[in-house]
């Protein structure tokens, strides 16, 4: 896994860029908007924090300024409807300190000035953000374990969403049923799956 590059800048396209590194191989890097517009002369040095994103049919390396924001890309992919392209976007709109703002401040709706973000979208991201920026994974506890309740997390934020608060509470505990061991983000899409498949 290519997780950093160094080298010289080649060439510069609408949304990458293509690194030369010292072993003579060239990159083509995909970058957050923000970091394209900052890019050095071609021929300048650069140096990016790489993730390696592996599908079916391709090979694609996404590059960051910073350590920080390539973890915040990692959290982001881990989302239900975020391809590497939105979390990308959501990164090129939002550094991972706004992101974190946003959290904060419970700006759902910041989020849909990301191009292809709509209100639904935007309600799922910030509801896993919520929870994965600020207190990192979930710890996986079961409904009748003490401390932190992820049955009555998980209601409270689909109670947020618009849900009847006997409705979710009646959905979250069957899903909990079935799947005991499901983190807070696992939790909230089963019910919302669930709650679905009822109407």
């Amino acid at each position: 896994m290519i997780a950093y590059v160094e080298g010289i800048l080649l060439e510069v396209t609408d949304n990458a860029c293509l690194v030369l590194t010292g072993g003579g191989v060239g990159y083509e890097l995909f970058l957050p908007a923000h970091s394209l517009a900052r890019l050095p002369g071609k021929g300048s040095g650069v140096k990016f924090y790489v993730h390696t994103h592996v599908r079916e049919d391709a090979l694609e390396l996404f590059a960051f300024d910073t350590l920080d924001e390539r973890e915040t890309f990692q959290i982001l992919i881990t989302i239900n409807r975020v391809g590497a392209r939105t979390a990308l976007g959501i990164l090129g709109a939002f550094r991972p300190d706004d992101l974190r703002r946003l959290v904060l401040d419970e700006d759902v709706f910041g989020l849909t000035r990301v191009s292809g973000i709509g209100k639904k979208t935007a309600q799922q991201i910030f509801l896993e953000l919520k929870f994965k920026l600020k207190l990192g994974a979930a710890p996986q506890l079961s409904a009748g374990s003490g401390g932190y309740s992820l049955p009555r997390d998980a209601v409270a934020a689909l109670v947020n969403l618009g849900y009847a608060d006997n409705e979710a509470a009646f959905a979250v505990k069957e899903v909990l049923k079935i799947e005991p061991d499901l983190d807070l983000s696992g939790i909230l899409r089963s019910a919302l799956k669930f709650m679905a498949k009822r109407k």
